[in-house]
């Protein structure tokens, strides 16, 4: 039986010519992600061993994101342990504050990360990566240090899950859509452990900004990381950022790959989608319900990007957040806030009654920057609505898209995108 993309990484990386999944391997990791509140516990422990030294420092990233700027003492301390922790090893690739955003954005970005390599870090969402053809996990505080000193981490070699997406999209359903449902589908611990390939011609029209969407949440449907193939999207992609095909290696899943399970998925009967407290597989077709909100929040590693920036602006020009409602909009990186900027989406926003922040994960994991109080009602374009994510854990978060988002937040209720067309005007009512 022929391997998938991800067992052909691993293969790789493990010296073997051959992995199946179940396997325990001992794999070598390309590039270990790093920021402020994860990297602290396993600088620590390995230092409590006697064994506080870096595998290679041009191979690690820091991007301090979660509580940024700090909003207290202990804040404040973590980030400077980070610091002085890539400042006394020489870590090459630091992007401090004002330099920076979320560090999975920034990542994405920066043409360090190459289709075919292997990525660690101490949270969760660094599935994100796989959008670029790579195999790119979330681990704990454990094998991150491992993952620091030895540039090798433990895996068992996961099942794979296939999402075929066909067909075309109808105005108003996005990527985050997608997942959504096949989240909604397949359940919070549908994938657990599996790699969630995603293909098909949908797949295929799709840019890089979509792509990472897709493999982001694949966390939130328990699974190892999410991947999408090398073609020629992401080879633009890679070539916009200065690294030609021979810098890098191609994976390809073979004819007769073995999968735990075949999702299929026509795009076209897909609705706008928001997932209800308290678990993003709780889907529902946006607008079912007119539930008021006291809070919308756009941005996270999910949806924090320009074009996720530019539908909220689409919808939001020349309107006004609803009386009650508080809107927090949040680039993901430095670079896209200053294009932002540039493009005027930020005079967009503030003309409207909401505010700009700084690019940080503040508010997703209810930390600063917008946390949550007592009976709020929040809908997000983050990752996860559990019971006390972004705050308060009487709060009721959803999840939806940056345009379902923006659409409820001019209604002061959970709204339909589908009500305005692609310029921004409204079709369905009148403002």
């Amino acid at each position: 039986m022929g391997m998938t993309i991800a067992e052909k990484m691993l293969a790789a990386h493990s010296g073997y010519d051959q992995v199946v999944p179940g396997q325990l391997i001992e794999c070598d990791i390309d590039w270990v992600l790093c920021h402020e509140i994860t990297t602290p516990a396993a600088l620590k422990m390995l230092e409590d061993r006697g064994m506080a030294r870096v595998f290679n420092p041009d191979r690690i990233v820091a991007v301090p994101d979660h509580s940024v700027p700090a909003m207290n003492i202990k804040a404040a301390k973590m980030y400077q342990t980070l610091k002085e922790w890539v400042h006394k090893n020489g870590i090459k690739h630091w992007f401090d504050v004002g330099r920076g955003g979320i560090a999975h954005v920034v990542l994405e970005n920066t043409g360090l990360m190459k289709p075919g390599q292997t990525l660690v870090s101490g949270d969760s969402h660094t599935c994100n990566a796989g959008a670029l053809g790579a195999f790119a996990t979330g681990v704990g505080s454990t094998d991150l240090a491992g993952a620091i000193y030895a540039g090798k981490v433990w895996f068992k070699v996961p099942e794979t899950m296939l999402i075929r997406v066909t067909g075309q999209a109808n105005p108003g359903v996005t990527p985050k859509d997608i997942v959504l449902e096949v989240i909604k589908r397949i359940g919070a611990d549908g994938a657990n452990y599996m790699v969630m390939e995603w293909v098909g011609d949908y797949i295929d029209q799709l840019d890089m900004e979509g792509r990472f969407t897709l493999t982001n949440m694949a966390i939130e449907a328990g699974g190892k990381t999410g991947i999408v193939a090398v073609d020629d999207t992401t080879r633009r992609f890679m070539s916009e950022r200065g690294v030609s095909p021979g810098e890098y290696t191609e994976y390809q899943s073979d004819p007769d790959a073995g999968y735990k399970v075949v999702v299929e998925v026509d795009a076209s009967q897909v609705e706008p989608t928001i997932a209800y407290p308290h678990i993003p597989s709780n889907g529902k077709v946006a607008g079912s319900d007119p539930i008021k909100v006291t809070h919308a929040y756009v941005g996270s590693c999910t949806n924090g990007r320009i074009s996720d920036l530019r539908d909220v602006a689409r919808i939001m020009k020349g309107r006004k957040v609803a009386d009650g409602v508080q809107m927090i909009v949040v680039p993901a990186t430095q670079a896209i806030w200053k294009q932002a900027a540039q493009e005027g989406l930020l005079e967009i926003f503030v003309d409207a009654g909401a505010s700009v922040s700084y690019p940080s994960c503040g508010a997703c994991l209810g930390m600063h920057s917008g946390v949550l109080g007592p009976d709020d009602v929040c809908i997000s374009s983050s990752n996860r609505n559990f019971v006390g994510r972004m705050g308060d854990p009487s709060a009721q978060i959803y999840l939806a898209s940056p345009a379902t988002v923006a659409a409820s937040a001019v209604a002061g209720h959970l709204a339909d995108p589908r009500d305005y067309d692609a310029e921004g005007n409204r079709v369905n009512a009148a403002d």
